[in-house]
C-alpha cells in the first residue's frame, strides 16, 4: 500500500487523469505550461481550449472542479493509495533510467513489489498467447537460465509464453510484469495467482494505467514499448505471424534494442513469427549463453546506472530488510576483454544494430540535436563501437 502522495506526485496524477493516458495530449500541456505542477493549476486549466486539444480533455479540464469530477478522482486517488506499493515519475531519481532516452517514456508508473527491480539488468521475453507445448519449455528454461544468471526477466503477464517466462525467472525471484490495466484489475484473471505468485517471490509488477483501466486493445501495444524499454534486449521465444509478440520486436527495434528470435521447424506455423524476425534482421539464439554474450556492454551500463541509482537513494540498499541484496548478472566470458562505453554514449549505442540506421532514424527515438548525435557517433567510432556504411551507422565488434 502506498503510504502518501505528494504534492508534486498528486500533480502528475491529476494530468494524466484529466488527458486520459493521451502522451500528446500530456506531453504539449507539460510543453506549454512548463510542468505537470502548472498545467494543472486552476487558472491553467481554462485556457486548455487554446491548444488544439481533443473536446474530452478540454471539458474534462473545465469541469474538474465540479462534485461529480471530484468525487471521481479522489477515487481514484483512494484506490491509487490500496493498489500501489510505489509510484514513480519521470521527475523522480528512481524513475527507470533506461526509459529516459524515449520520447514515449509513461511520464507515471504505478507499482507494486520493488522499485528498485526497475533498474537492474532485464531481459524481455515475449511470445504466443497459445503457444506449441515445446514452446511454453523453451520460454521456461530460458528464462530460469538467463534469471539463475542474475537478469530479470520482463514480459506483459498474458498467457502463453509470457507465463512461462515469469514461472521460470521466479526459480529465482527475478521478474517483472508490465501490465496493460491499472493494477487494481488482473488480466487475463486466469493469471490471478502468477500475479499474486510474482509479488510474493520478490517479484514487481507496474501500470502507466490509472485504476480502473480496463484491459483495452490498444492499450497492450503500449504497455509493449515499455517491456521493450526497460530491457536490454528481448527474446521472441515463439510466435506466428501476426502474433502480437512481433509488436514488441517492433517496439524494441524503434529503440535501437537487440531482438533475438528462437528458431524452429521450418513447417510449424508456430515458429513462423520468429523465422520471419531471423530474416528481418533479429538475432538467432538456441542457447541463453548467446544472449549473455551480446548484451554484455549494455549490461555493463545497466551495472553502472544501478550503482548510481544505489548510491543515491543508500537506505534502500543498507537496509536488507527492505531491499535485500541480488547479485549482478554473470556477463559474457569476454567481458575482461571488452572496452567499457561512457554513459553519456550508451543511449546512442543502444540505438544501433548489425544492419545500419540512419541519422534521422536514431534521432527519432532521442532527445537529442542533430549536432550532438553526429558528435556521439563520432565518438563511438573512434571508439571502434561503430562504423559508417553509405550513409548508415552499424554496431562493429573490436
Amino acid at each position: 500500500m502506498l503510504n502518501e502522495i505528494n504534492d508534486h506526485q498528486l500533480a502528475y496524477i491529476k494530468l494524466w487523469y484529466l488527458v486520459q493516458h493521451s502522451l500528446s495530449a500530456y506531453q504539449k500541456l507539460v510543453q506549454h505550461f512548463g510542468s505537470a505542477q502548472d498545467a494543472v493549476q486552476k487558472n491553467h486549466l481554462n485556457q486548455w481550449h487554446q491548444l488544439n486539444l481533443h473536446k474530452n480533455h478540454i471539458e474534462r479540464a473545465s469541469q474538474f472542479f465540479s462534485d461529480q469530477q471530484q468525487q471521481e478522482f479522489e477515487r481514484i486517488l483512494y484506490q491509487i493509495h490500496q493498489h500501489s506499493d510505489f509510484m514513480l515519475t519521470e521527475q523522480d531519481p528512481d524513475y527507470p533510467q533506461q526509459l529516459m532516452p524515449y520520447h514515449d517514456r509513461p511520464p507515471i508508473l504505478f507499482g507494486k513489489g520493488k522499485a528498485q527491480h526497475l533498474s537492474e539488468a532485464q531481459i524481455a521475453i515475449v511470445g504466443s498467447r497459445k503457444p506449441s507445448p515445446h514452446g511454453k519449455q523453451v520460454a521456461y528454461d530460458f528464462a530460469y537460465y538467463l534469471s539463475d544468471q542474475g537478469f530479470y526477466i520482463t514480459s506483459g503477464l498474458a498467457q502463453g509464453i509470457d507465463e512461462a517466462a515469469h514461472q521460470g525467472a521466479l526459480q529465482h525471484g527475478r521478474t517483472i510484469a508490465v501490465i496493460g490495466t491499472g493494477l487494481d484489475l488482473i488480466y487475463p484473471s486466469q493469471n490471478r495467482p502468477l500475479h499474486d505468485q510474482i509479488l510474493k517471490q520478490n517479484g514487481t509488477i507496474i501500470s502507466e494505467f490509472l485504476p480502473g483501466t480496463k484491459p483495452l486493445q490498444h492499450n497492450f501495444p503500449r504497455r509493449n514499448r515499455i517491456v521493450s524499454g526497460l530491457s536490454l534486449g528481448i527474446l521472441v521465444a515463439e510466435a506466428q505471424l501476426g502474433s502480437g509478440s512481433l509488436i514488441t520486436a517492433q517496439a524494441a527495434a524503434n529503440q535501437g534494442k537487440t531482438t533475438f528470435a528462437i528458431p524452429g521447424h521450418i513447417y510449424s506455423e508456430f515458429h513462423q513469427g520468429c523465422h520471419q524476425l531471423i530474416r528481418e534482421g533479429a538475432i538467432l539464439v538456441d542457447h541463453p549463453e548467446q544472449i549473455i554474450e551480446d548484451l554484455a556492454l549494455p549490461t555493463q551500463w545497466q551495472h553502472q546506472q544501478a550503482s548510481l541509482s544505489r548510491k543515491n537513494n543508500p537506505n534502500e540498499v543498507q537496509n536488507d530488510e527492505i531491499a535485500p541484496s541480488v547479485d549482478r548478472p554473470k556477463l559474457s566470458k569476454h567481458e575482461d576483454d571488452e572496452h567499457s562505453i561512457p554513459i553519456h554514449l550508451l543511449a546512442v549505442f543502444q540505438q544501433l544494430d548489425w544492419v545500419g540506421r540512419d541519422l534521422d532514424q536514431i534521432a527519432a527515438t532521442l532527445d537529442l540535436d542533430t549536432a550532438t548525435l553526429t558528435s556521439h557517433l563520432m565518438e563511438l567510432e573512434l571508439l571502434g563501437r561503430c562504423i559508417q556504411q553509405s550513409g548508415l551507422y552499424l554496431r562493429c565488434r573490436n
